[in-house]
């Protein structure tokens, strides 16, 4: 019986063991044992897919990895540590000294660094292309050496969206390895292996735990590129954690009824906060003032569960609504239960140099919120008393 990926993420389940449990079991074993010698070697010489140490392939990886996949409409997968190796996975194994990557100029912090920082040290090239930028503008960053192209869509923080099918027309013209960071959106919210994207890239952290517990990351896609990124992780050793796979798997089960909740109240925080006279400027992907609404329709099934505004008073007034806020959390994450508040210019993008994030949309005033699953109008409440006193 054929069934949909939402399904499929509820019940997708490790073989039962000799105790028929429900509930998957936690395979806390770095190891695993064989019956005798020709299966052990035929195990370590790949001629079957049985486990030989978790740093490379576990029960409770595989299960959540294989959720993802289908809830991606993937072929493959693999789990890592956290999002960001994930994300350093899939440039390292696919590109070589010499290459050149294209990024959207508007990524996360971290991902800046390694793109910036570290990337050339292996004489790897980037070019960033502005978020609002034509098909001809990113064919024009397109070199002999150009390998792959990289991007997320919504962006952290600002909210920008790409249009996902006119930069995988580019990528597929090039012949280029289509790289895209689905964090915000999560796979609920958008599936860009539909718009031509070969590998799709999640921060598990966030939204897919939905409560702030553990660590993990994810990438699916072309099964001849997973192959590489696996072989690269399971040399250097990013590998996920059996415990924070049983938990993520667990929260994949309701994804989709969690995002649902997160994305109907962050409708409703930015409907009720557009032109509230403490802020400037706001930005919700599903609302039709934001630039790039159109594009958001066309690509997006829901718009995820951030909200992010500019505020007048610039740096001052975002101390001042931080401090003033007696619900929302001050934390360094998103994607929780809870409801978040940050300030990106002095958090997650702070070593980002003022030109940098200025180019990107980060301004002094502006604060991102990650709507969480409390009941719709006591955030709203909360923020409104912070704003009040910016």
């Amino acid at each position: 019986m054929a069934l949909h990926p939402i399904t499929q993420a509820v019940r997708i389940q490790t073989e039962r063991t000799n105790e028929m449990e429900h509930s998957t079991p936690l395979f806390l074993t770095s190891s695993f044992c064989y019956d005798d010698a020709e299966e052990m070697r035929a195990t370590f010489a790949d001629e079957n897919d049985f486990n030989i140490y978790s740093r490379f392939s576990n029960p409770n990886v595989s299960e959540f990895t294989n959720k993802v996949v289908a809830l991606e409409g993937a072929e493959a997968g693999y789990a890592t540590a956290s999002g960001m190796s994930a994300v350093f996975a899939t440039f390292m194994a696919l590109m070589k000294q010499g290459d050149h990557l294209i990024s959207c100029n508007a990524i996360f912090g971290s991902t800046h660094g390694v793109v910036t920082k570290y990337l050339p040290k292996y004489g790897i090239e980037y070019t960033y292309v502005p978020v609002e930028a034509t098909a001809e503008e990113w064919e024009a960053a397109v070199k002999p050496n150009t390998k792959m192209i990289f991007i997320e869509t919504p962006t952290n923080p600002g909210l920008d969206i790409i249009d996902l099918e006119m930069v995988g027309q580019v990528a597929k013209r090039h012949n280029l390895i289509y790289n895209v960071d689905n964090c915000f959106a999560t796979p609920i919210g958008q599936r860009p292996i539909e718009f031509g994207a070969d590998l799709v890239v999640h921060s598990a952290t966030k939204w897919i735990d939905g409560q702030g517990r553990a660590l993990g990351g994810v990438v699916v896609g072309r099964p001849d590129l997973i192959k590489e990124i696996y072989l690269f992780c399971r040399s250097t050793g990013p590998s996920m954690s059996p415990f924070n796979a049983w938990v993520l798997s667990k929260s994949l089960e309701t994804l989709d009824v969690r995002m649902e909740r997160h994305s109907s109240n962050a409708l409703h925080i930015a409907e009720s906060l557009e032109g509230h006279p403490a802020i400037t400027s706001l930005k919700y992907p599903t609302l039709p003032s934001h630039p790039q609404y159109e594009i958001a329709k066309k690509q997006m099934l829901q718009g995820g569960g951030i909200v992010c505004f500019e505020l007048k008073g610039g740096l001052e007034s975002g101390r001042k609504f931080l401090d003033a806020l007696e619900l929302l959390t001050l934390t360094a994450n998103l994607g929780d239960s809870r409801s978040i508040a940050s300030h990106p210019a002095s958090t997650t993008h702070a070593k980002l140099t003022e030109v940098e994030r200025l180019t990107v949309g980060i301004t002094p005033g502006l604060i991102r919120i990650s709507v969480g699953l409390e009941y719709k109008d006591d955030i709203l409440n909360d923020i409104v008393q912070a704003l009040e006193k910016c």
